[in-house]
């Protein structure tokens, strides 16, 4: 059976995460078809947002420890040599990715997987969503990007209880906090996340990139620098035939059908 279910419809690439059985956990194999699956978007014109999910009911249980307890011992190269390549290559994947990324999350995301889904730009929530950032409960610390991301999304006193303690955040708390954007019904969460995905992908390719390059720079930079990055980009963006057609539909009292160029 697959584990990775990929479909592309409506300007929009749906990630599926399918190993049920370990409620989406994940493996140094099944990172590299994900990572692929993010890289290979980047060169197809007609994707243009990027839904990820899991199959059965939940988001992602993090690191599949049944897994890595088969494999038998590593060394520590061995070790930190599949963190920079698998795990965090597939944190930059979500990251550096171009198009706007969506987690649509049921049931689970924990250790790994929450710091996966706190990776993508948006999170739509199920009713039954939860988030934990359990690696103190493990005797680790988070090792995917949460102590830079979490803080600058929730504060830093909330990040890190979130991280102390590991707790576990429901759907409605963590949508309280701002760890999620929007929650539906368990049962609707998977067409809410395509209607989402498609709106995003209705809009001018190239202002996404723009807008998610400069949010993401400004994270490291002073408030100067960001109005000079808005005003270069701004200058780009204006000699497009994507602000032509925007001011067109404006004009003619309809909506925009954007290419991209």
């Amino acid at each position: 059976m697959a584990e990775l279910n990929i479909v592309d419809r409506d300007g929009v690439r749906r990630i599926e995460m399918d190993r049920p059985q370990s409620k989406n956990a994940l493996t140094v194999a099944f990172n590299a078809q994900i990572i692929a699956a993010f890289e290979s978007a980047e060169t197809d014109d007609s994707i243009r947002a990027i839904v990820l999910t899991g199959a059965g009911g939940n988001f992602c249980s993090g690191l599949d420890l049944k897994d890595a307890m088969q494999a038998g011992p590593t060394t520590p190269e061995q070790r930190n040599e599949n963190m920079r390549k698998y795990f965090h290559g597939l944190i930059r994947a979500v990251r550096e990715s171009t198009r706007p990324t969506i987690a649509a999350v049921d049931g689970a995301a924990a250790g790994f997987g929450c710091d996966l889904a706190l990776a993508c730009d948006i999170r739509l929530l199920s009713d039954r969503a939860r988030f934990g950032e359990i690696f103190v409960k493990r005797g680790l610390m988070p090792d995917g990007g949460s102590t830079f991301i979490l803080p600058r999304l929730i504060g830093l006193g909330r990040a890190l209880e979130l991280m102390l303690t590991g707790d576990i955040v429901d759907a409605a708390e963590a949508h309280r906090i701002g760890l999620g954007n929007k929650v539906f019904p368990a049962a609707e969460l998977d067409a809410a996340a395509w209607t989402y995905a498609a709106r995003i992908a209705a809009g001018p390719p190239l202002v996404h990139r723009a807008i998610k390059r400069s949010v993401a720079l400004s994270l490291s930079s002073s408030f100067d620098d960001a109005l000079d990055r808005e005003r270069e980009n701004q200058m780009v963006l204006l000699q497009s035939k994507d602000f032509v057609e925007g001011v067109m539909a404006f004009l003619q009292k309809r909506d925009p059908s954007f290419s991209g160029s």
